[in-house]
């Protein structure tokens, strides 16, 4: 199975540590996504010519594709940040249940 497309994607976002339980809540709530992971981070960043140092934390969400701009559109209009970091990774292969429940609770069993 490795190297082959799925439908899944893991939607990856960093968030002020008081933002990001309000975020992933939501994307689940709404059924966006079916999990959201929150991992304590600390970045840094060079933002309006300052190099910035932050606590922060990273959302890893886990969705489809079919609800993947849904899910970026609705991160985008709840986060506190001017230009948040939302990237779309594709999964390539994974196993196969939890894949399969990841469609289930977003809505798009087949």
């Amino acid at each position: 199975m490795a190297g082959m497309a799925t439908d899944i994607v893991m939607i990856l976002c960093t968030a002020a540590p008081d933002n990001a339980a309000v975020l992933a809540e939501e994307l689940v709530s709404r059924r966006l996504v079916a999990c959201v992971s929150i991992l304590p981070a600390r970045s840094t960043y060079r933002w309006k010519g300052n190099v910035c140092r932050e606590p922060e934390h990273l959302l890893i969400a886990k969705t489809t594709k079919a609800r993947a701009d849904a899910a970026v559109a609705a991160l985008r209009s709840m986060h506190s940040y001017e230009v948040p970091e939302i990237i779309v990774v594709p999964v390539t292969s994974g196993y196969t249940p939890y894949l399969d429940w990841v469609r289930k609770e977003t809505g798009d069993t087949p």
